[in-house]
């Protein structure tokens, strides 16, 4: 049955999936903005944030007037059978909460979140996770752990690797073959920082700490490791190449032919029109099929640019959820092991002794590499950065190692980390680079 249907039908028998969001900052906000709309056959039914504050904010922000607070999983399921919202500070109210059919993790964050989605697999629950600081680290992982729940774990439509993610499945059930995909990106600073972010970030409403990461290449490398792992896809060097371009057409001719064809690349556009969005490259040889490409003004091939020129995670969110629940279908979820992963890289001169202040901070950016370009340097994961104690001095631009520094990452992030490492274990040939054309 076709989603749309499937979600009219449990909107007409009064049988919504039921969501519960972890988290209410902006992000999370504008979802359950549009959630309370609400889309036909969903509703947003409870919001756990550890400052209330917020999450009352979302919930008023959203036309919700009154909801109740609940700090148990009976508390929650006796008020959402009541038709009442819940609030909790707690978000394992909401895990093993059996009015709660789906969870959404929003919060940006990697150990906490960690957390909320092992418990939501444990108790049988669907996760969306609009988080690509936990996916690009430990997806891989958190995938095997939910096929072993029988659960699905997906990222989210919206996002753009999901954009992404969905134009290459269309384009591939048409009998095409994807070879790229990425992100078209306004602007790349890898030495932005939260002072720099700070008037920006407060005209938005915005963390300005995430607002940074946005800049400075490290969401960009993150959203792109998401989508390698779940296409296959390679780098072709670290960072990308992101060529610049007045459209994002132009991709066609600007990424390396040979790349493309021997692994698959991600990468993005830099400045090009429509200026949002996805896109994925397909490669045709055919003299007959590129003929009729080129009569529909597709381009003159082999190579050919199809694009989303949208992104609206908030509003996209809603098929994400309705797939994974009426069809049990990730939108994007890793295929196996890493394919890519995302380096830490100096931002200035780090001094022996300093301690490092993860995604976002004054220290490091994040760039996506190959897993096994990664792994044989050792090179230390931007999301395991955050309070390591450097061992050394590191000049600026350069990769950071396990043996630079002192860790001090969370227990069970790193934990899993190590597990998702041991389970597939790669080794340091690479196909090599090539230069943009």
């Amino acid at each position: 049955m076709m989603l749309d249907v499937a979600l009219q039908q449990r909107e007409s028998t009064n049988r919504p999936i039921r969501v519960g969001m972890v988290g209410a900052g902006a992000t999370g906000r504008a979802i359950a903005l549009q959630l309370a709309t609400p889309p036909p056959g969903i509703r947003l039914v409870a919001i756990a944030n550890r400052t209330p504050e917020h999450a009352g904010r979302a919930f008023r922000e959203a036309g919700i007037t009154a909801w109740k607070s609940a700090d148990s999983a009976r508390e929650a399921a006796n008020a959402i059978e009541q038709g009442h919202p819940v609030l909790t500070e707690d978000p394992s109210v909401l895990t093993s909460c059996d009015a709660v059919d789906l969870i959404v993790e929003v919060t940006g964050t990697i150990a906490p979140a960690a957390r909320v989605v092992l418990e939501a697999f444990k108790q049988g629950k669907h996760v969306v996770m609009v988080n690509a600081e936990l996916d690009s680290l430990l997806g891989p992982i958190l995938k095997a752990k939910a096929d072993s729940a029988g659960v699905v774990v997906t990222n989210t439509d919206g996002d753009e690797p999901g954009v992404a993610m969905t134009l290459f499945r269309y384009l591939r059930s048409l009998g095409l073959r994807p070879v790229a995909a990425g992100n078209i990106k306004g602007m790349v600073d890898y030495y932005r920082n939260p002072e720099t972010q700070r008037a920006f970030a407060e005209k938005y409403d915005q963390d300005a700490r995430k607002v940074t990461s946005f800049a400075d290449a490290t969401k960009l490398s993150m959203e792109t490791t998401v989508l390698a792992n779940a296409t296959g896809f390679h780098a072709g060097r670290r960072g990308m190449y992101g060529p610049a371009c007045q459209n994002v057409t132009e991709m066609a001719d600007l990424l390396p032919g040979d790349q493309m064809m021997a692994t698959g690349l991600v990468d993005y556009a830099l400045g090009a029109a429509p200026h949002t969005g996805a896109f994925v490259v397909v490669y045709e040889d055919s003299p007959l099929k590129k003929a009729q490409l080129g009569y529909y003004k597709i381009g003159k091939g082999p190579f050919y640019v199809f694009y989303t020129p949208f992104h609206l995670p908030h509003i996209q969110i809603a098929s994400t959820i309705g797939r994974a629940v009426v069809h049990q279908d990730a939108t994007v979820a890793p295929l196996a092991g890493p394919v890519c992963e995302v380096v830490t890289v100096a931002k200035r001169d780090l001094k022996a002794g300093e301690r490092l202040d993860g995604i976002g901070g004054f220290c490091s950016y994040g760039l996506i590499d190959t897993a096994g370009r990664a792994r044989a340097m050792s090179a230390l994961p931007i999301g395991l950065s955050d309070g390591c104690l450097l061992r050394r001095d590191i000049r600026k631009d350069d990769v950071l190692s396990f043996e630079d520094v002192e860790m001090s990452a969370d227990g069970l992030v790193e934990a899993l980390w190590r597990e998702q490492a041991a389970r597939w274990p790669l080794f340091a040939e690479e196909p090599r680079e090539a230069s943009v054309a």
